[in-house]
């Protein structure tokens, strides 16, 4: 199975740090092609927002190098990658929550991983509001959990998904890795098939976007090369600067 993929991040309008970080890692092995990206949007006071975030791509880039090679020797991949992404969270939940003690700040990041094996078999990781999407030509779904307050209050019926969209507390995380107690991550399992989209992308890249112009720029067709996902995300990302996004704003899109 083979990939085309594109990313951009941009510090926004009024932050003076951009807190997010991502990486792409792409693998020939013994199994075939594997295919990893992971978004983290970073939180917290005195600009350490970037470090949680910039730890945590360093930290499940050595991963993918030296602790994946081992996984796939192993019966169930998938799970055996859930359980390892698992025990790697609670360390750095620990260590990060440790760091902030010491330097008298709150600090975490959110996180959004997906691994693709040669099969087309996936897992994503996921913790806080990051999010992960599959894109079609005529249809997108979106294929993780919100962990925020107003998730919360939807779920449980106190708000709509309306309302939902302009609360003013619609960026509080219920948890995010590191400035957590503990960390209870989602996992989620499908396949990919040739012919889809998948982004990740930060609350800030989404905010102000409609799912049609979702569709519209980054659905499969109109997207055949590398060069034009990166001219539509680019769209976008000024798009949202141009509807006076405050946050940060990253994306990577992945064609599959």
């Amino acid at each position: 199975m083979k990939f085309r993929f594109a990313s951009h991040t941009d510090v926004g309008l009024r932050k003076s740090t951009n807190q997010d970080s991502f990486c792409i890692r792409e693998a020939e092995t013994d199994k075939g092609t594997i295919f990893f990206a992971l978004l983290c949007d970073g939180m917290g006071g005195l600009a350490k927002g970037e470090v949680a975030s910039a730890t945590l791509i360093r930290v499940w880039s050595e991963w993918f190098e030296k602790d994946l090679p081992r996984i796939l020797t192993c019966e169930d991949i998938l799970k055996e990658v859930q359980d390892s992404w698992t025990r790697l969270m609670i360390s750095e939940n620990y260590r990060i929550g440790q760091f902030g003690l010491q330097q008298n700040i709150n600090l975490g990041s959110t996180f959004t991983g997906m691994l693709v094996l040669e099969n087309g078999d996936y897992i994503i990781g996921h913790v806080g509001d990051t999010r992960c999407y599959r894109i079609l030509d005529d249809s997108i779904e979106l294929l993780t959990e919100d962990q925020t307050l107003v998730a919360r209050e939807v779920e449980a019926g106190r708000l709509t998904p309306e309302e939902a969209a302009v609360d003013p507390r619609r960026s509080i995380l219920l948890q995010c890795i590191g400035a957590s107690a503990s960390v209870t991550p989602a996992f989620y399992y499908g396949s990919v098939l040739p012919g889809e989209n998948y982004m990740l992308c930060c609350d800030g890249f989404r905010h102000l976007i409609t799912k049609e112009e979702f569709i519209a720029f980054l659905c499969p067709s109109v997207n055949k090369t590398e060069e034009e996902m990166e001219e539509h995300i680019r769209e976008l990302v000024e798009m949202n600067k141009q509807r006076k996004e405050t946050d940060n704003i990253s994306a990577v899109l992945i064609g599959v």
